[in-house]
């Protein structure tokens, strides 16, 4: 494949997601140097529940672990701007409030009682908790310039009694009440911090036509940022739907790619061509826009988890290299022989591919922070996905000899209950082994709470069939084989 332009201009951004797997403050901090050496200019922070909140909002914290100190999320910047990346934060206004509408205090404030993620636009109460989570927020990064208000997958709005009351109005449109709220609160981050910009997803304009956004009130206002993590993303769609902005006023925009946590929801070891892909579909789009359309830039999302409620995506330590194989993608317009060799050397890797790089002889790497805890991910991944582990249950000596209906009876064929016994045995031996190792890693660089949920989430639904099937197994040989009793034992 022909190399395409490189990315053509704005600044790179890593996105960090910290919900769920919030790194330690001193491997963030290396982190945060690994994206600079990589190429990136900039960070999008998502705290979400890892901000110190204050005040009435002290309840939004995690309790699952300690939040970011007030003096870490500065340490946080400081480290930025010795590397000369600049800050972004994402507070989330609309949609994805799960975080904040989970809490009994605040259930009221949903749009329907169901849905976690919505917040009720017509609650005074609403509004001003989100304009309190901005003004913490961005009174603790005084370096930001700009700031992202998320409103992305604002689902079920329009559903609620109060939306319902509001839309039986003749003219009134689900559009108008998303566009409502969020021309609000971006008005009150203008109106408050004048020389501040104002970023916003853009998956909820995707529906409306150009008339439509020109007298939405967000012209001028916010920057758009249109996100698209898919491998085969559509280039004529996305070129049209970035001119149609640009048609209706909105003409400062952002691109959003992704390097992590787009494959499955529950995925846990990155591919590395995946995501490759998706950003050269990204430099198609790019190197088909016209001059007039201005981009500021692009947001390489890394994704922690699809949102507050969902299961862990992959670890950080396993996208460093498919982040650093995306950042010069944009580079060089392609992963050339030349960008991989660039990835390779910057990490000290034998290949792009975090699954079949060779492991390193001697503990973690300074090029490549985290990378014996990549390492372990890989080979328990395949462990727990292997075929003998995964269909255990359905081999032939268990669907022949150790069926439900045996378990349930207790009779079962010794020598066979044997030969299964030693099977799960060493697997749950060497799965043991394997998951200590782990944890001893992982609790260096996350805390506790991510690395039990890790194991919890990924770990023992594989391995508590086996066990379940070892109690049984004893408790069946107990009732079909004669136990030596204490005088048989002492030859009486």
């Amino acid at each position: 494949m022909e190399a395409l332009p490189p990315w053509p201009k704005g600044k790179k951004l890593v996105h960090l997601d910290l919900k769920g797997a919030p790194p330690r403050i001193d491997y963030l901090h290396k982190l945060i140097g690994i994206f600079a050496r990589l190429g990136a200019q900039g960070l999008l922070v998502e705290y979400e529940d890892m901000f110190p909140y204050e005040g009435e909002l002290k309840v939004l914290q995690a309790t699952q672990h300690s939040p970011y100190s007030r003096d870490e999320v500065l340490s946080i910047q400081a480290v930025a701007k010795a590397h000369e990346l600049e800050v972004i934060p994402l507070v989330q206004t609309f949609g994805h409030l799960e975080f904040v509408l989970k809490h009994r205090s605040l259930w009221g404030l949903r749009e329907v009682s169901h849905c976690l993620g919505t917040l009720n636009p017509h609650r005074e109460e609403g509004v001003r908790l989100v304009q309190e989570m901005l003004r913490q927020v961005v009174e603790l990064h005084p370096g930001s310039t700009s700031l992202h208000i998320g409103a992305d997958e604002v689902y079920l709005l329009g559903e609620g009694e109060e939306s319902r009351s509001w839309l039986s109005t003749p003219g009134r449109t689900v559009q108008q009440l998303f566009l409502s709220h969020v021309t609000r609160v971006a008005k009150g981050v203008r109106e408050t911090w004048p020389n501040l910009s104002v970023i916003m997803w853009d998956d909820m304009l995707r529906g409306m036509d150009e008339d439509t956004l020109k007298g939405s009130g967000l012209v001028g206002l916010v920057q758009p940022m249109l996100w698209d993590y898919n491998p085969t993303l559509h280039v004529e769609n996305t070129v049209s739907l970035l001119e149609r902005y640009s048609g209706a006023g909105l003409t400062e925009l952002w691109a959003a790619s992704s390097f992590k946590g787009s494959t499955s929801v529950h995925t846990c070891v990155t591919s590395t061509k995946r995501h490759v892909d998706n950003h050269i579909q990204w430099l198609q789009v790019a190197a088909s826009l016209p001059k007039s359309i201005n981009m500021l830039g692009i947001a390489l999302t890394g994704w922690q988890r699809y949102d507050h409620l969902s299961v862990l995506c992959e670890l950080l330590p396993l996208a460093l290299p498919s982040l650093a194989s995306c950042l010069q993608t944009l580079t060089h317009g392609q992963l050339s022989p030349e960008a991989q060799g660039r990835v390779t050397q910057s990490l000290g890797i034998s290949t792009v591919e975090v699954e079949t790089m060779e492991r390193s002889s001697a503990g973690d790497s300074e090029l490549y922070p985290g990378r014996k805890l990549a390492e372990l991910v890989v080979e328990l991944t395949a462990i727990l996905q292997s075929e003998e582990l995964r269909h255990f249950e359905d081999s032939m000596f268990v669907r022949g000899w150790f069926t439900p209906y045996h378990r349930q009876k207790k009779t079962v064929n010794p020598l066979i209950a044997q030969q299964l016994q030693s099977q799960a045995s060493t697997y749950l031996s060497h799965i043991d082994d394997r998951v200590e190792v782990f944890r001893k890693e992982m609790l260096c660089l996350y805390p506790d709470s991510t690395t039990q949920e890790w194991v919890e989430q990924h770990v023992s639904p594989v391995v508590s069939p086996l066990r379940r099937i070892l109690e049984d197994i004893r408790a069946s040989i107990l009732e079909m084989v004669p136990q030596k009793t204490s005088a048989s034992m002492s030859g009486q």
